[in-house]
């Protein structure tokens, strides 16, 4: 190292300042300990300058440029190292930032939720940012360094790990709770109320650190293209058993409409005979989703009659109306069962 080299360390040294390459980081550590008096300490309008040794926050400074010196900053003699004869102090020192930061990412597996309306449990994936402010820096040091976690890089990866986990436990909660389906869920319909309830989960966790979530963003639920797919399917399948009466009554319907779509194609031969066979387990399998419903009821007396379907057909047009709204029903299918409720009329 040439001697204009040490010229320039030197000089930095009396010269105390958040380094230009961390301008946008919420703490920045300064690499020195040993620190001269008289040195330049600036600190910036937007942050503040905290002193800690051995874990405790011995004093902190705010914006403006300030000269390190027992006379101007009395906390400092707590700080001096007796060998030196007085002209130097150990500590470290963080500049924390306490404006609000924003677009801050974070995102990954949150499990498996069980989507209420179908039953199954379904992988999910959450992604979205946050903004965040330092309301206590001195609670955020002495926290940061207590974990060990020292550096901006560290802060954060711990703080992304909280948001995630309290959004996984409250996403679960939610769900089984209100019992949001969870297509609804990942179609974007109850971001906001996810929001409020995921800032109200965090908030005791961030309160210890004196940080505060100031809001969240882009928030997404989403799930794996296929999985979406049958729980569309199974959805569907939900619906149309109400709308029937009862799985079973919609086993059956399903199983019969198959048959005569097999018929309809027609052809005898071993076509035919294939036909009848796909009709008899069609009417197989129906008999079985209505053997396995009847063994799961409870047992009824004897005499008492299956309730009929007591809706007139003014209701059922409603009803097959809101299903074809929902996306439920397709126009083809809405028209023809349309077409038979108006017969009743």
């Amino acid at each position: 190292m040439g001697i204009f080299d040490s010229i320039k360390g030197e000089a930095q040294r009396n010269f105390i300042a958040r380094a230009d390459s961390a301008k946008g980081e919420i703490v920045y550590k300064y690499p020195e300990k040993n620190v001269r008096m008289k040195t330049q300490l600036t600190v910036d309008a937007d942050e503040v300058a905290l002193f800690v040794k051995d874990g405790k926050v011995e004093g902190k400074l705010g914006p403006g440029r300030h000269t390190l010196d027992t006379n101007n900053i009395p906390f400092l003699s707590r700080l001096l190292e007796g060998f030196t004869g007085g002209n130097m102090f150990m500590a470290e020192i963080f500049f924390v930032s306490n404006r609000e930061h924003t677009g801050v990412k974070f995102g990954g597996p949150i499990g498996d939720v069980r989507d209420p309306e179908t039953g199954l449990g379904i992988g999910t994936m959450v992604y979205g940012d946050f903004s965040i402010r330092v309301t206590e820096p001195e609670k955020l040091v002495v926290g940061l360094v207590g974990m060990g976690r020292a550096s901006n890089e560290e802060f954060l990866g711990w703080f992304k790990g909280q948001v995630l986990k309290v959004t996984r436990d409250r996403t679960a909660e939610l769900l089984v709770k209100k019992k949001w389906p969870l297509l609804d869920v990942t179609s974007g319909a109850y971001v906001e109320e996810m929001e409020q309830e995921i800032l109200a989960g965090l908030k005791p966790h961030v309160d210890t650190y004196g940080l505060t979530i100031v809001r969240m963003g882009n928030f997404v639920v989403s799930i794996k293209p296929e999985d979406e797919v049958t729980l569309k399917k199974l959805s569907k399948d939900v619906a149309y058993s109400r709308l029937a009466g009862g799985f079973q009554q919609y086993a059956q319907g399903q199983a019969m409409l198959g048959a005569s779509e097999g018929m309809a194609k027609g052809g005898g031969g071993s076509d035919g005979a294939m036909q009848g066979m796909g009709m008899g387990m069609g009417f197989g399998m129906a008999q079985m989703f209505a053997n396995q419903q009847h063994q799961q009821r409870p047992a009824e007396p004897a005499q008492a009659a299956a309730p009929a379907d007591t809706r007139s057909p003014a209701q059922r047009l409603k009803e097959i109306k809101e299903l074809k709204d929902a996306g439920v029903l397709s126009d083809e299918e809405y028209n023809a069962k349309r077409a038979e409720l108006m017969k009743l009329l």
